[in-house]
């Protein structure tokens, strides 16, 4: 049985589709991971996964069970974090995990065993007694997760896990999912716009504007794409433009895909006839995969003035 089954899953608000028709399949004990930029219909499929929206269309199924009819179900086999904080800091981070052991219901001979197994998980056994609002950014994205499974999910959600965080911090979080997965027998479905992050995933579905355009492992994506990335800046990008038709503007300047960069690039200097004032040449990498997909990459996405800005705005609440 899959973790997760999607098929046909829609969701409109009025006259806009926020997620058009998109099917995948998770499978059990996976790290599944959504990519695409703020407003592509990432934290919207979560949130139907989750039961905190309903579908337009389609139908999806969480450990089993259906997402429509069978919420309660859902609900008690998954775990849930946010991307902002949904703590109180007002309470101790052991008061926080047995409130949320309450509201699951757990026998409460299993209450405080669990408790110190997944605060030792994160590693803030020894902040048990700590009021949350002394805590650091970091510290609290660890503790949602141990919040998120002290009842045992099957299924564990992780909406932008570490968005707003420093780099460092972010890697630190990253170990703790690592060491989840060693620890704990779960699948752990995240939602991304880091390149870096999603390369940790062993499966990765790539959403822009509610569709899903592709789907499948870090490596084999980045073997679709099968060729160098030549970047260079020119004295006159639109004319240079002109002379590449199959070359593509982004931020980092004008893309060319080839086959063989280090061949390419002496050609490209004898034969454009416009000045060439920078180039560099890489190899393909899942901005490769999302730009050769949509045709610009997860930056250019993300800042595009046609994009809803209040979808953004959606995904983030």
């Amino acid at each position: 049985m899959n973790a997760v089954e999607v098929r046909g899953l829609r969701k409109s608000y009025g006259e806009l589709e926020a997620v058009k028709g998109v099917d995948f399949e998770v499978k059990p004990g996976e790290t599944f991971g959504f990519l695409g930029p703020n407003g592509a219909g990432k934290s919207t499929t979560i949130k139907i996964l989750c039961t905190l929206a309903k579908a337009t269309g389609g139908s999806a199924r969480v450990a089993g069970f259906d997402v429509t009819t069978e919420r309660d179900q859902v609900r008690r086999h998954i775990g849930l974090v946010f991307q902002d904080t949904t703590l109180d800091s007002y309470l101790s981070a052991e008061q926080n995990l047995k409130f949320h052991a309450e509201l699951y219901g757990m026998p409460r001979e299993t209450v405080q065993p669990r408790l110190e197994q997944v605060m030792k998980m994160v590693g803030l056994w020894d902040r048990k007694d700590s009021k949350v609002l002394t805590f650091s950014g970091g510290m609290k994205r660890r503790l949602e997760i141990a919040r998120g499974l002290m009842h045992s999910p099957r299924v564990l959600f992780l909406d932008e896990p570490t968005v707003g965080l420093d780099p460092q911090t972010r890697a630190s979080i990253w170990e703790y999912i690592h060491q989840l997965r060693q620890q704990e027998e779960i699948t752990i479905f995240l939602t991304t716009h880091y390149m870096d992050e999603a390369e940790h995933c062993d499966r990765i579905a790539i959403m822009d504007v509610g569709r899903l355009v592709a789907l499948d492992t870090p490596a084999a994506l980045k073997a679709s794409v099968g060729t160098d990335r030549v970047t260079i800046r020119t004295d006159n990008d639109a004319l240079a433009l002109e002379k590449l038709p199959h070359a593509v503007q982004t931020e980092d300047g004008i893309v060319i895909n080839v086959e063989d960069g280090e061949a390419y690039v002496p050609k490209l200097f004898g034969s454009l006839g416009v000045a060439i004032t920078n180039v560099s040449i890489s190899k393909p990498s899942l901005d490769d995969v999302f730009l050769s997909y949509t045709g610009r990459t997860i930056r250019d996405s993300e800042q595009a003035p046609g994009m809803p800005a209040f979808m953004a705005a959606m995904a983030r609440r």
